[in-house]
């Protein structure tokens, strides 16, 4: 079985665009959903347009901009559009929107279409935090998600007219790009599943200034997380230090030591399905740490002995769920695969994905990897040079047909 990342090519889109400040935000939007390959047809309500044109749209996705409910020729246009919607996407999504849709008001194009489509139903709130943290435009989301509809966001962050920073910041694009893609995936066999995901560098400090570390960026495990939450699972997060931006839906803890990372680990071990263990963690640290930093003294270099940090994977082997899906990271510089054979043993692994750090365009600080598959069942896949998204996507065919098998 292989499952396939959602495409937005050949997709249809409804796009509802209400008549809030974030306006300005849904034309990036309708051009990011158009590049991807999706067919959109933009629905304003008429507040909308206060804010934003139908010229714009219409430059952007090649299709006329749809609002008139009683458009001539085209009597039952929210009939046909709600039919062919492969996703209905509402952003910006006022208060005022929201309350409609809630109470299944269809007094214009965009409510009726909600009221005919089977196709998912995502509203991305925005408006002014007094208003989003109002007791009924709470009561009113609950209500949405009540019906199945889903809402991503608010984000925090500055507001129209200078208002503070609370609450009801529309997401970004990019943020909604990821949420649409979740929509448009269906069930998996890792829908509803727990994930834990851990990613980047751990630091062993020396003293208050340095550390031991690596090179390790994240992108790996990040691209696996954001992967793994698109198609449908509850996905936390164990990352070291990165600056990669936390993936839409993700719970992400912030750790720094390997020690760290396994009490991590160890705190949602036992209810988790799945674990991704694609962090580079330090394998040594100093016995001791100064309080201090370490002055230079003439030529007097500081002794700074070594011991081995925790083993992570192996420290928890006795917490794993029952049928729960592990996979490992091997990063070699030599004997690959006999290294990681023997990891994959002695760690009770269902899969060991192995770096070679040797590769061309492989390992830390680039955006692609070449990487070889080491099933526990003895089975060993070489795959291409491909983008670090594409390896993730591979890897969790995988884990989702181990987790079909052991159903």
């Amino acid at each position: 079985m292989r499952v396939e990342r959602p495409p937005f090519s050949g997709r249809r889109i409804v796009l509802g665009v209400t008549g809030g400040i974030a306006a300005f935000k849904s034309i990036g939007l309708a051009r990011e959903l158009t590049l991807a390959g999706s067919a959109v047809d933009v629905v304003p309500t008429a507040a909308a347009f206060e804010f934003v044109r139908p010229l714009s749209f219409e430059a952007l996705t090649g299709r006329s901009v749809l609002s008139d409910l009683y458009a001539p020729g085209d009597p039952l246009l929210h009939i046909r559009l709600a039919r062919e919607a492969d996703l209905v996407l509402i952003a910006p999504a006022t208060a005022n929107f929201i309350a409609q849709a809630a109470a299944g008001m269809a007094d214009h194009l965009l409510g009726c279409i909600l009221l005919a489509t089977k196709a998912p139903v995502l509203f991305a709130p925005a408006m002014n935090d007094r208003m989003y943290t109002h007791p009924q435009t709470q009561a009113n989301l609950a209500r949405l998600q009540e019906i199945g509809y889903h809402v991503a966001g608010p984000a925090e962050g500055l507001l129209a007219f200078g208002e503070r920073a609370g609450p009801g910041r529309m997401i970004e694009p990019d943020e909604l790009m990821e949420w649409a893609a979740r929509s448009l995936t269906g069930e998996t066999p890792l829908s509803g599943k727990r994930v834990i995901v851990t990613a980047g560098p751990t630091r062993e400090p020396i003293d208050p200034v340095r550390f031991l570390g690596n090179r390790s960026s994240g992108r790996m495990g990040f691209s696996l997380a954001s992967a793994a939450w698109r198609m449908g699972a509850d996905v936390l997060l164990v990352s070291g230090p990165s600056p990669l931006r936390t993936p839409a839906g993700v719970r992400r803890i912030e750790i720094e030591t390997a020690i760290e990372m396994a009490d991590a680990v160890r705190r949602h071990l036992n209810r988790s399905d799945v674990l991704i263990m694609a962090a580079a963690v330090a394998d040594f640290r100093p016995v001791s740490t100064r309080d201090q930093k370490i002055k230079k003294q003439g030529d007097s270099i500081p002794e700074i002995v070594l011991e081995h940090t925790p083993d992570v994977l192996g420290s928890t082997m006795s917490l794993r769920k029952p049928g729960a899906v592990v996979v490992g990271f091997a990063l070699e510089t030599e004997n690959p695969i006999e290294n990681a054979t023997k990891k994959l043993r002695d760690k009770r692994l269902d899969l060991l994905v192995v770096n070679d750090a040797g590769e061309p365009g492989a390992g830390f600080e680039v955006p692609t990897n070449r990487v070889t598959l080491l099933h526990a069942s003895g089975q060993r896949e070489d795959l291409p040079l491909l983008s670090k998204d594409e390896v993730a996507e591979r890897i969790l065919e995988r884990v989702a047909q181990r987790l079909v098998a052991g159903e």
